[in-house]
């Protein structure tokens, strides 16, 4: 396992992808939540078989397969329903994700949070990728072909770029400029090698 972690989170559409491909393209282990997110759920896993149990066959498509979009839009609606898919999730989504960690052999590795502040006894460092609302707005509805008003319901949803940007030790704005993006990360990654070799 890597002797030194360094959490990264963003709010949806920041970019985070970018950034953690970028420092993969330098070597380094990344081990991502949304990634592990859509394993746990994958057919014939337990967290799956809970989901259903709660919110109904209908959450899942004609292959069996769990229909993301449709329960997006039951938890963004819904606080409550959105509490209860994390109390079936959050434990395998983190075992998985210490399991993946402990078989990295880069110098340091990253773990990817998917929405939350990160506050997992693993990290010793976090990273923030941010950027402007309206960027990322933009982003996401190009991406995921999501109504403006369900961007701004999940971006509602997740902690702030102020709350972000309180817990960071290290932010990377990426509001388009990838060349000013990809110097960033280098200049980090000379800084966390360092910090992984004391």
């Amino acid at each position: 396992m890597a002797g030194f972690i360094v959490g990264v989170t963003g709010g949806i559409g920041s970019g985070k992808t970018l950034v953690t491909d970028a420092f993969a393209a330098r070597g380094v282990f990344i081990a991502d939540a949304d990634q592990a997110a859509r394993h746990i759920v994958e057919p014939g896993q337990p967290a799956l078989a809970q989901i259903v149990a709660h919110f109904g066959e209908g959450i899942t498509d004609s292959s069996g397969r769990l229909d993301r979009p449709k329960l997006r839009e039951i938890v963004f609606n819904d606080v409550n329903a959105r509490r209860q898919l994390e109390s079936f999730t959050h434990r395998p989504i983190m075992e998985t994700l210490a399991h993946q960690l402990q078989s990295a052999t880069s110098a340091y590795a990253m773990l990817v949070l998917s929405a939350g502040l990160g506050n997992s006894p693993l990290i010793h460092r976090m990273l923030v990728v941010d950027a402007d609302e309206s960027v990322r707005v933009h982003r996401v509805m190009t991406r995921d072909g999501s109504s403006e008003s369900l961007v701004r319901q999940i971006m509602a949803s997740q902690p702030s770029s102020e709350e972000r940007r309180n817990i960071a030790d290290d932010v990377i704005e990426n509001n388009g400029n990838t060349t000013t993006v990809l110097n960033e990360v280098d200049r980090l990654h000379h800084v966390y090698l360092e910090l992984a070799d004391q």
